[in-house]
């Protein structure tokens, strides 16, 4: 009895471990997104002009249509995934999401624990404040409220380089485009493209940038260990910039 006891635990230990490694040698996601025939693809709509909600409460935006056509390329259907700037790797690690297309700057620590397509497209790191203001770099922020928002990395760029500042994080870039029209921020860590949705909703403003933290990539993220899907990524990204059709969408929301 005894032995035949060992026996089945040797099996079920086999067992256990026959599933662990097919589970782990299974890792295929582009082949699981189109036998699925649907791709979720998390999009962070409170960051215009990425992702915003236009009148009719449709989202719109860079990432919004670059979303739109890489579903399109891929021949699934999409499902977005509304996120925000804290939760876009939490939502890929969990698997909430596929894939992220959410002004994911490319950074050392975030290729840490996720990967990154070739890069889409490009993003500036900025700090804007009165015109009058004498800031000139990370040390004339000392002693100053900078205003920014909370997980992205206008706020990782700040903290790190403005060590005197008082950061006041926002939970997203919408709430932050708020506070600066309304007179709660008058200094900001952020984008040019959030620079200008604020001088969109009050042009009286004065906001102007004072100078760039970093110039950063945007790249599409991808959990680890899906080189299949990596490779499609890149491909498409490569394929895209050279019909110029990435470059189209870029220029009709940011300008340039």
């Amino acid at each position: 009895m005894k032995q035949t006891s060992l026996f089945l635990r040797g099996v079920l230990a086999s067992a256990v471990l026959f599933a662990f490694a097919s589970g782990a040698a299974h890792a295929d996601l582009l082949k699981d997104i189109r036998e699925a025939k649907k791709i979720r693809i998390a999009v962070d709509t409170g960051s215009p002009p990425y992702g915003f909600v236009n009148d009719a409460l449709k989202p719109v935006g860079s990432d919004v249509e670059t979303a739109q056509l890489l579903a399109q390329d891929l021949g699934v259907a999409l499902e977005m995934v509304q996120t925000t700037s804290p939760n876009r790797i939490p939502f890929l690690q969990t698997g909430k999401a596929d894939i992220v297309v959410a002004s994911l700057s490319v950074t050392p620590e975030r290729e840490k624990v996720i990967d990154f397509s070739t890069p889409y497209a490009q993003i500036l790191a900025v700090v804007a404040g009165p015109k009058a203001a004498a800031i000139k770099n990370f040390d004339d922020l000392n002693g100053k409220r900078v205003a920014t928002t909370r997980g992205s990395n206008n706020d990782r760029v700040a903290t790190q380089g403005a060590k005197g500042a008082q950061m006041v994080r926002y939970d997203d870039d919408a709430t932050l485009v708020t506070a600066a029209v309304s007179g709660q921020a008058d200094i900001v860590a952020t984008s040019p493209a959030i620079v200008n949705a604020v001088l969109a909703k009050s042009p009286q403003k004065d906001l102007v940038t004072k100078f760039v933290m970093q110039t950063v990539p945007l790249g599409i993220g991808v959990r680890k260990n899906e080189p299949e899907f990596k490779t499609w990524l890149n491909d498409w990204v490569t394929k895209n910039t050279q019909n110029g059709k990435l470059t189209a969408i870029y220029k009709k929301y940011h300008g340039g």
